[in-house]
């Protein structure tokens, strides 16, 4: 923990600022390499939806439900 000396009390975490967001983004660049530095950012962003939805309880229910055939009933007579 890092002590916030304006409060006098301990924060959780350091404030991260635009710098530290180019570094990371810089790093990430020099290992990933330009060409699988798109679909890496996909496939974070999909984990991260998909993580957020199984945390709130989507409505991903009806998803899972059959779905029925669209035939038009047949005439009885």
């Amino acid at each position: 923990m890092i002590r916030n000396e304006a409060r006098g009390a301990f924060s959780p975490m350091p404030n991260i600022g635009p710098m530290e967001i180019i570094l990371v983004l810089a790093i990430a660049l020099l290992v990933l390499g330009p060409k699988k530095l798109p679909e890496a950012g996909r496939s974070i962003g999909r984990g991260m939806r998909e993580f957020k939805e199984s945390l709130t309880g989507g409505d991903d229910d009806r998803e899972l439900l059959p779905v029925e055939s669209a035939k038009p009933a047949r005439p009885t007579s």
